[in-house]
């Protein structure tokens, strides 16, 4: 990561919201990335870095939640999260700094700001029901999944579709029944054919079968 011109402006534990329950994460902000990873204190090392380009990223603020207080919404065209600090002076410093380095990077490269950004997932915790037909309860038999367009919960047969979002993946990924017949419409009314695959529904509704790789790919939420 070390390129000539690259600084390290802050770092920091944050609490990042992950797919299944929130957990701690260092972040390391230079004047073009931020870089975040496990923590593994005795090997002081990080482990499962993930690196998001700064040009991209554009934050909005998260009002307090019960136990959940001083976060703000990190937002890309690829993943979108939230995230949160411990006290309400350090999300204000990281915001600050968060919202100066994109702005120098747009100045500097003459770019307009990202207008295209990943859904942030609904937590499993906050639906106990499929959020589409809202009938599907979710067992261990009844799986949860997300729509990786608008970031739902939902269940197998609300998910069987797959559509292309060039900014998520190179291939078709799961979308809900809403989001499919929108995305369908949309591209054909530009003249193109709809992109996209459907799910077995054995794969999509049994534990222990074989699992599409977009099922498990960053459903544990890094």
């Amino acid at each position: 990561m070390a390129i000539p011109g690259r600084v390290l402006i802050g770092e920091g534990v944050l609490t990042k919201l992950c797919r299944k329950k929130p957990k701690a994460r260092q972040f390391f902000l230079f004047n073009d990335i931020l870089v975040y990873g496990n923590i593994v204190i005795q090997k002081k090392k990080y482990n499962k870095q993930h690196i998001i380009p700064l040009e991209s990223v554009t934050i909005d603020t998260v009002e307090d939640e019960g136990e959940l207080r001083n976060g703000w919404l990190i937002k890309t065209p690829t993943k979108s999260f939230a995230v949160y600090a411990a006290t309400a002076t350090e999300k204000s410093e990281w915001m600050n700094h968060i919202n100066k380095c994109v702005s120098d990077l747009l100045l500097k490269s003459g770019k307009s700001p990202s207008n295209e950004h990943a859904a942030v997932w609904v937590p499993d915790s906050e639906a106990s029901v499929c959020m589409r037909c809202q009938k599907v309860k979710f067992t261990p038999v009844s799986r949860r999944h997300h729509c990786r367009k608008c970031g739902f919960v939902v269940c197998g047969p609300c998910s069987e579709k797959k559509f292309l979002l060039p900014s998520q993946s190179s291939k078709p990924v799961r979308v809900c029944e809403f989001c499919y017949e929108q995305l369908s419409a949309g591209q054909m009314s530009g003249g193109l054919p709809p992109r996209s695959d459907s799910y077995s529904r054995s794969s999509s509704r049994f534990p222990g079968s074989n699992v599409s790789e977009d099922e498990e790919e960053e459903d544990s939420s890094d």
